[in-house]
């Protein structure tokens, strides 16, 4: 499989991904996903042993920034913000349908 290719699957909620996992998961370089981390776009995690692990909801969100950025050619921020958007409606959803409103 070309490294630039994205893994295709299900990611199990307890399950964690390492750096070069995501990456790959989401077709983007390594030095990617560590720009939005720095940036604060993206969640983040460490194991004890100071190596760092991220869970499904970072792939999604991950995944997500890298879509809008390669679609609209958006700038990182923006494609946050977006992201940040989209996630607020899908909570916001998700509360209707509990209450047998969505």
């Amino acid at each position: 499989m070309n490294q630039k290719e994205a893994l295709i699957g299900t990611l199990l909620d307890e399950s964690w991904l390492t750096l070069e996992q995501l990456a790959a998961a989401c077709a983007a370089d390594v030095e990617w996903l560590q720009q939005h981390l720095e940036a604060g776009l993206l969640p983040q995690a460490r194991s004890l042993g100071g190596v760092w692990r991220f869970s499904s909801a970072t792939l999604r969100r991950a995944r997500r920034l890298r879509q809008i950025e390669r679609d609209f050619d958006a700038a990182p921020e923006l494609a946050g913000l977006v992201g940040d958007l989209i996630e607020e409606i899908e909570r916001l959803r998700a509360r209707l349908a509990l209450y047998g409103l969505g």
